[in-house]
């Protein structure tokens, strides 16, 4: 695989950390200068990897394009750039509709959407694909698990969850800020509560037959403080929140793709 990136951002750099360090590397890697100190970076450390002097360079080079750019600057990127009909595209542009995207990059065909996220770089990322295409799969496969959807308001959909990792860690920033103020040391307390999650994480993921709800319940003891905590932030509307919260990144995903 000839694999080029346009775009060279954070994600671009999780994604080609993750497949230098798997031992699962592409024929060669180009990147697009658009962040040099990234790409320099990444072509220092690893072998194999090119800075193109320009996009077009980028594609002129490779057979897969990734093309990771701010959905703000997607259409005036892609307009300048000539592909070939036999290039492969996979977009990571959140809110470009494939139908869009199509029209971006003629006379290319064969056309992905997915949605990795920066835990490619530890080989962990679950990532939508949208639709099931062979080389993408393989791709991402080799930075964690892929999920392939069959319709493109699934694929959204997914996309829309993404949304909510900064609010996660927001979230264990209130749970560790509290620790503090009850003098437990911060270093600590992020520590902790970093620590306290994973485990959670880890469970849901080996127990993955196991719905959701049936592993609230399982820690909800009657009675218990896990009970006291959840009835609290339900009865203050905290998770219907979470859920107009993602119909409001859906609705604009809708409207921008």
């Amino acid at each position: 695989m000839q694999l080029g990136f346009i775009g060279a951002g954070e994600i671009t750099s999780s994604i080609v950390t993750g497949l230098c360090s798997s031992g699962i590397t592409a024929h060669s890697i180009w990147l697009s200068p658009r962040n040099s100190a990234i790409a320099d970076r990444l072509a220092n450390r690893f072998e194999g990897i090119s800075v193109a002097s320009c996009n077009q360079e980028v594609l002129d080079h490779s057979d897969t394009i990734v093309i990771a750019v701010r959905p703000s600057a997607a259409r005036d990127v892609l307009s300048e750039l000539r592909f070939r009909s036999n290039h492969q595209v996979i977009s990571l542009v959140s809110a470009l509709s494939l139908r869009r995207l199509s029209e971006l990059v003629l006379p290319a065909a064969q056309i992905a959407r997915a949605v990795p996220l920066p835990s490619t770089a530890k080989r962990l990322s679950p990532t939508a694909l949208y639709p099931h295409d062979p080389v993408a799969f393989e791709l991402f496969a080799a930075v964690g698990t892929v999920f392939p959807v069959e319709r493109e308001n699934e694929f959204d959909a997914l996309c829309a969850t993404t949304a909510t990792i900064a609010s996660y860690f927001a979230f264990n920033e209130t749970i560790a800020s509290w620790l503090e103020q009850q003098g437990v040391p911060a270093p600590q307390a992020r520590d902790y509560i970093a620590r306290l999650f994973l485990g959670v994480t880890t469970g849901a993921v080996e127990s993955y037959e196991r719905s959701f709800q049936s592993l609230a319940a399982s820690h909800a003891t009657a009675g218990g403080i896990n009970e006291q905590f959840l009835k609290h932030v339900v009865e203050h509307g905290l998770l219907t929140r979470v859920s107009q919260a993602l119909d409001a990144v859906l609705h604009r995903i809708g409207v921008e793709s």
